[in-house]
């Protein structure tokens, strides 16, 4: 079921944010402001801030703010990316370690200008924060490295628990929406991880035009290259200049895709309006 709205119409009642509060979210909160601390979950306005913070979760980007590629639904800055910065993989883990964090989430802008794609600038931040957080459980969501098993061999060597690629969208509205990924080519990357005995998650947006028996068809793809989670959001433009939403999804709906999933055998489904890739990803390690 769906409910469809025009641009001019407000969001749904479901899609309204609660605001953040929590002692372990103020602590964290006025750690990251006091050591200017730079985070997905600040930076991107996640809806879900409070909840991750109070669970001793937080989500960081390496590799810069400007993308290599443009994808049509995403906010982050399109051009010709800086030089990496050395100091990066250092200033994640300490920022990590400043936290006090259990859980961390990393990932990245595409960087197809690089020779390695940016893979070794992966690891080597894998391996600096698991070296100054010997404690804290890490998962990392990369993008596809243009299928190369050797560069994403170099991540699964870095050793995080958890390493996640998004699918993004369904096969048919792949190509409007990804400006260079394609859906066969994350697929392979998927699985390429899951044989590698690590956990592996991918997740969806819903609300850009796909059926439901598509979005049952992603899910049937992941098991079967050997994804363990998934989660599954509604899609919201960044700015009028991109793809605009087609669809508003009912909780029902989502709720509904959760029990699928379940069935088919994931361990883990995060299905919720408001879910984004990070969403509970504690609790993931344990897939």
């Amino acid at each position: 079921m769906t409910t469809r709205l025009n641009e001019r119409e407000r969001l749904p009642r479901w899609m309204k944010m609660q605001l953040p509060k929590g002692e372990s979210y103020s602590r964290v909160k006025n750690l990251v402001a006091q050591h200017q601390l730079h985070t997905i979950c600040t930076s991107g306005n996640c809806p879900n801030i409070g909840e991750c913070w109070n669970r001793g979760t937080a989500t960081f980007m390496i590799l810069g703010e400007i993308c290599t590629r443009n994808c049509k639904f995403c906010g982050v800055k399109t051009g010709k990316p800086l030089i990496p910065d050395a100091e990066e993989p250092h200033r994640i883990a300490e920022s990590v370690q400043i936290m006090k964090l259990k859980h961390a989430v990393i990932t990245s802008v595409d960087r197809d200008d690089l020779p390695d794609l940016g893979a070794s600038f992966w690891a080597e931040t894998i391996r600096e924060v698991k070296t100054m957080n010997p404690d804290t459980s890490l998962e990392v969501l990369i993008p596809d490295f243009q299928g190369k098993t050797e560069l994403i061999q170099q991540v699964i060597d870095a050793g995080p628990e958890v390493i996640s690629h998004n699918m993004e969208t369904v096969e048919r509205l792949t190509p409007h929406i990804r400006s260079a990924a394609k859906y066969r080519t994350s697929l392979k990357v998927i699985e390429y991880i899951a044989a590698s005995c690590i956990i592996t998650k991918s997740g969806i947006m819903l609300g850009l035009g796909e059926t439901e028996r598509e979005v049952l068809q992603v899910m049937d793809d992941l098991r079967g290259v050997g994804c363990k989670v998934m989660t599954i959001g509604q899609y919201l433009a960044p700015t009028l200049n991109h793809i605009p939403v087609k669809d508003y999804i009912t909780p029902e709906q989502f709720d509904a895709y959760r029990t699928i999933g379940i069935k088919k055998g994931f361990s883990f489904v995060e299905s919720s309006p408001l879910v984004r890739s990070s969403y509970k990803a504690d609790i993931h390690v344990k897939a």
